[in-house]
Formats: C-alpha cells, sequence, structure tokens
C-alpha cells in the first residue's frame, strides 16, 4: 500500500551502495528526495540520474538529500554510480523492503520484482509532502526541483 501524504514517510535504515548507512530518522531537518527507478544503467535511468546529480547544488541549497533506490544489486548499483559519474547516495533494495514499504513494486509494465519509477519528497519533519506517481526522467529532476523550491521557500528558516 502507498503511504499518504501528510503521514510520517516509512522509515528505512540500510546501507547505499557505497558502504553509507542512510537511517531517514538521522535526515530529519533536511528534505528528502526519494528516487525508486526500475533497473541501473537502462537509458531512462541514467538519464534520470544524471539530471539529478547535475542539480545537485540547487537541491543542497534546499536542503534537500537526493537518494536513489532499485532492487538492484550492491555491484549492480555501484557499477551504475561509476558509469553515470554519480555522488549521492543509491540504495540497493534486493530484499524489496525499501520499494515494498513506499508501495512501489510491480515495476514497469507490472514486471515482477521491480520497482516503478515513483519519486517521494519528505519533509523536514518526516511527512510525505509529494509523491509523483507517474515520472518522465528527461524532465524529472527540474520538476521535483520546482516543487521544492515551492515547499521550501514556503517554510522559514
Amino acid at each position: 500500500m502507498t503511504p499518504r501524504l501528510g503521514q510520517p514517510a516509512p522509515l528505512f535504515r540500510t546501507r547505499s551502495d557505497d558502504g553509507r548507512l542512510m537511517d531517514l530518522t538521522q535526515l530529519r531537518g533536511r528534505w528528502v528526495v526519494l528516487y525508486f527507478y526500475p533497473r541501473a544503467g537502462t537509458p531512462g535511468c541514467s538519464v534520470e540520474a544524471q539530471r539529478f546529480e547535475a542539480a545537485l547544488p540547487e537541491f543542497g541549497r534546499l536542503g534537500a538529500e537526493v537518494i536513489g533506490v532499485s532492487t538492484d544489486t550492491e555491484a549492480q548499483q555501484a557499477r551504475f554510480r561509476e558509469g553515470c559519474g554519480l555522488s549521492f547516495p543509491l540504495l540497493p533494495d534486493g530484499d524489496h523492503a525499501v520499494a515494498r514499504a513506499y508501495g512501489v513494486m510491480g515495476g514497469v509494465g507490472g514486471l515482477l520484482g521491480l520497482a516503478s519509477r515513483q519519486t517521494f519528497l519528505i519533509d523536514p519533519a518526516g511527512q510525505l509532502a509529494f509523491h509523483w506517481k507517474r515520472v518522465n526522467p528527461l524532465g524529472h529532476a527540474a520538476e521535483v526541483l520546482r516543487t521544492l523550491e515551492q515547499r521550501a521557500g514556503a517554510r522559514p528558516e
């Protein structure tokens, strides 16, 4: 079941492909862009990831952490990171725990074992602020950044 907007984001505590401990509770006080993609290294995923990477300074300026998640293995995620020159965390979700918690299992065209391409914006209090159920990899990072600017700009600093 997909979590609801305005409710607490499902918690996770796992390691990224490069060994960083990613604990959602430790990211409180920051915005979190949690984006799911079906398979590392596919053209759509590569374009989307590279656009998020290019926009990282803007996300950082707004106090946001970008995290990519797929059901790929740690090794597949590491190759993806290296091939695309990524610096943000990539979560290998081989047991599908994070994807299930966010209700995104089912993948493209209903293929089993893959997460569908969806994104969640989590506010600094740990609440779900926005959910993109349909994603176009070409313009998605810019769309998320615009939404974050609107949301973060409405909050006093």
